[in-house]
């Protein structure tokens, strides 16, 4: 757990290199731009602030999810994208029980980065 002085060297760190105002910049081009594409400026919005806050918190963009990114934008949506998405080495190693289980958390973690795709996509990101 980081301590309160490493918390505020960060918001130092933030204030020192600009990044509110670099924040501020990419939320009204992300609001031109919405509105001259004729999206909702309001989820531009709320999708900017979610990737601020990524940021801040630390957080690399996840793995799976940019799998499943890479797939979608080569193949599009698939019937087969659970299994293309399998770690065989790790799938085989496992027993009937623990396979369930893996097929649903990765269901899971598909659905969930499906619709990250397509609420990015309807941003025009």
């Amino acid at each position: 757990m980081e301590t309160i002085k490493s918390l505020a060297r960060q918001a130092k760190q933030r204030l020192k290199n600009n990044f509110w105002e670099n924040c501020k910049t990419n939320l009204e081009q992300g609001e031109i731009q919405a509105k001259n594409l004729g999206l909702n400026q309001s989820k531009v919005k709320k999708y900017i602030g979610v990737t601020v806050r990524r940021e801040i918190k630390g957080e690399a963009e996840d793995k799976f999810y940019l799998k499943v990114k890479a797939m979608l934008d080569c193949y599009g949506e698939v019937s087969d994208a659970i299994g293309r998405l399998t770690d065989r080495e790790y799938y085989n190693a496992l027993s009937y029980e623990e396979k369930q289980r893996y097929n649903l958390e990765l269901s899971t973690k598909y659905l969930a980065a499906l619709e990250r795709y397509r609420r990015e996509k309807s941003l025009g990101l």
